[in-house]
């Protein structure tokens, strides 16, 4: 059949018409894509304006009037927060709400307060020293900030569908955006560890235990996660900022009172610089039985994003550096390339966990080839989230750091003993 077009011309649809159409239905997909695209750099501008205002005791000060009649309001909805919170743990007090045992170790790695305690170190230290223990580990993890169906399709899915393995311990099986950038950043440095992801951990511990044999799991960020009935609670306090202005979220940084760390057997103080005695008493008045373990993130080497490649640290010294990072406080990982004798002369900094495109990597590259800076350094949970480049203009690596103890060494080697030796007990 032959197409009509008025005016009396009566002819075949050519490729030009189609590629026309195609034309027309691209740019529409990258209209949206742009919009999309501006209203997530709008909400992370929002995001990263107010942080910087709730985050730190007295950031809130001598603000202008529209911040203060923010601040108030946020003030009113941090009050329905603290309320909600204080039910829902009170309904698992009496056992309205139900804690799911699962009959094996289960060790949660949380803080009180809303990102940048380093918990994923923590968490990779203890799943590499279990594992070496004998144990056979599984993470389990919400899987933070990754690509998920829209909530309509979850809600008939998230029963029958099984949960998101991103490694079986042999091989890694998701990326970082369909499993998450930490899950994927932890199955990467940890062989022989289970990674699963699911918003149910209930389900995804089950399907651990069962699938793959596993007999310890690690909560990752579990501390609020009462579903899941918990063996030990590790909770990390961050020394710089331990609870933020004293506020519940959003008006501070609080996820749940400060003095709920007293459900804690064991608390790492992150960030330690050695000096930590009042940090130590503030925890002390809400928890006197735990054992305090002291830590720093501790740098130990170099890796380009792409290739892989090892660098030490010593070739960072008189080297001129510009850096990218989208995570909750990028200010000591902007620091600990200082004080490794690198020249700091730009930042390019994102709100946490952002999902990066190629046009803002390619903004990072050639802006430090243009400062005629030496290289690209990132984190190495933004390295996940990096697009593939084949060539570069400057090299990019990205910062690998562990946990080194300072304090409390004999702490973390009971608390691994424990968890290999004792039973859990279960109600």
């Amino acid at each position: 059949m032959v197409p009509f077009r008025s005016g009396g011309d009566v002819r075949p649809l050519g490729a030009s018409y189609v590629g026309m159409c195609y034309t027309g239905r691209s740019r529409r997909k990258e209209w949206k894509i742009e919009l999309q695209k501006q209203k997530v750099n709008y909400v992370e501008r929002l995001e990263h304006a107010l942080v910087k205002v709730i985050q730190q005791p007295g950031a809130d000060q001598n603000q202008p009037t529209g911040m203060r009649m923010v601040l108030g309001f946020l003030a009113g909805v941090s009050c329905v927060f603290r309320a909600v919170v204080a039910v829902r743990y009170f309904f698992y007090r009496v056992g309205v709400l139900r804690r799911f045992p699962l009959g094996c170790q289960v060790i949660s790695i949380g803080n009180v307060t809303a990102g940048g305690t380093g918990k994923t170190p923590v968490t990779e230290k203890f799943a590499r020293e279990l594992t070496a223990a004998g144990r056979k580990v599984a993470i389990l993890s919400r899987g933070y900030r990754r690509k998920e169906k829209p909530w309509w399709q979850r809600m008939f899915s998230a029963v029958i569908e099984p949960p998101l393995v991103v490694s079986d311990g042999r091989r890694i099986r998701l990326d970082a955006a369909t499993g998450g950038d930490e899950p994927y950043m932890l199955a990467s440095n940890l062989p022989g560890v289970c990674v699963v992801v699911d918003r149910n951990r209930v389900k995804a511990g089950r399907y651990a235990i069962s699938r793959f044999g596993c007999d310890t799991l690690i909560l990752d960020d579990g501390f609020q996660y009462q579903r899941l009935k918990h063996s030990h609670e590790v909770v990390l306090v961050d020394k710089t900022n331990p609870f933020g202005n004293g506020h519940m979220l959003p008006r501070g940084v609080l996820r749940e009172p400060a003095g709920h760390i007293a459900r804690a057997d064991v608390i790492f103080i992150t960030k330690s610089d050695g000096r930590t005695e009042n940090v130590v008493r503030q925890i002390r008045e809400y928890n006197r039985k735990a054992e305090i373990i002291e830590c720093r993130h501790a740098p130990r080497l170099l890796k380009d994003v792409w290739s892989r490649e090892e660098l030490p640290l010593s070739w960072l010294k008189g080297k001129t550096l510009t850096t990218l990072s989208g995570i909750a406080v990028p200010q000591g990982f902007e620091d600990s390339l200082r004080r490794l004798g690198a020249k700091v002369i730009w930042c390019e900094r994102y709100a946490d966990h952002h999902r990066y495109d190629s046009s803002e990597i390619l903004y990072a590259l050639n802006k430090t080839a243009d400062l005629h800076a030496d290289a690209l350094i990132t984190t190495e949970k933004d390295a996940v989230r990096f697009p593939r480049f084949e060539t570069t203009p400057v090299p990019c690596y990205y910062l690998r750091v562990d946990i080194e103890i300072l304090k409390g060494a004999e702490n973390f080697a009971a608390a691994v003993d424990h968890v290999c030796n004792v039973k859990p007990k279960h109600s």
